[in-house]
Order: C-alpha cells, then structure tokens, then sequence
C-alpha cells in the first residue's frame, strides 16, 4: 500500500539511487577523510559524506568516485564496498524513496575544494581525523558507516 498525505491522496513515490562515501589519506601519520558541509531543508549547515546521484549508465562505483572528486576535489580509488542505506523522505508533491552506496576509497591526488561541485551544494570541506569524523557528522547512518571503515582499516571487518 502506497503512504498517503493528510488529505488522504496517495503522494507519487520516486526511486533515487546516489553512490559516495569515504575517501582517506593518511597525513602526518594520521588518518583523514574528506568530508563537506551542505544545508539541509531547513537551511541548517551540516557535515556530511561527500554523495550523489548516479548520472546515465554510471555504476555505482563510478558515481562515487565522480561526486567525491566533484565536491570534495579529492580523486580516489575504490577499496570496497562499506554500506548501502536506504530511507525516505517526503517533498511536497512525492515521497522518495533514496539508496545510497557508500565506498571506502583510497586516495589519490587532488587538492580540497568545492570549486567543482555543479550543483553548487557543498558549501565547504575540511579533512577530519577518521578517529573524530563521527562526531562532526550529522546523521546516525553515516557514522555507522564510518564505524565500518574504521574496522575494516584496522583489520576487523
């Protein structure tokens, strides 16, 4: 059964799928990740995973090497794979349905920027210790994500 709004008309559901994650570098011995600052709907400022959409026939892999490169100015190689979080959330005319993929990637040049994001959604960036990213990030399902990059960089996962 389909949600339906409060004047009891089902709202339309859309499908999206985004792909990003965690890109590292290891700076003076330390490990860092590029993350980006973006406002959310009610124009607050948070800290998040560098993401988007898929764009034509691009894989998931793809995107993700693609949007952290464009909103963080970091290029990257893909590791693995870390986690895929679905949820949903409703505009005004339709309720979204949203998966994200998220890659542990290494890497491999670049310097931080938001200067090549198209959307113009990052509004900055900043590499944060992986030891203290969680707590800079605003929502509870990437630092789970983040729990697991950290496992799986140390040999537990």
């Amino acid at each position: 059964m389909r949600p339906a709004n409060a004047r009891g008309s089902a709202l339309p559901v859309v499908d999206e799928t985004s792909a990003g994650g965690l890109v590292v570098d290891v700076v003076d011995g330390r490990a860092v990740t590029a993350v980006i600052a973006r406002r959310n709907r009610a124009g607050r400022l948070e800290w998040c995973l560098p993401k988007g959409h898929l764009e034509g026939q691009e894989t998931p892999e793809e995107a993700a090497v693609r949007e952290i490169a464009e909103e963080t100015g970091i290029n990257g190689r893909i590791l693995r794979h870390l986690a895929t979080i679905d949820y949903w959330f409703a505009g005004t005319d339709r309720r979204v349905h949203k998966v994200v993929h998220h890659f542990l990637l290494e890497a491999t040049g670049g310097e931080l920027t938001t200067e090549n994001d198209p959307d113009h959604e990052a509004e900055d960036v900043a590499w944060v210790g992986l030891d203290e990213v969680a707590s800079r990030l605003a929502y509870p399902n990437e630092r789970r994500v983040v729990a697991t990059a950290r496992d799986v960089l140390a040999g537990r996962a």
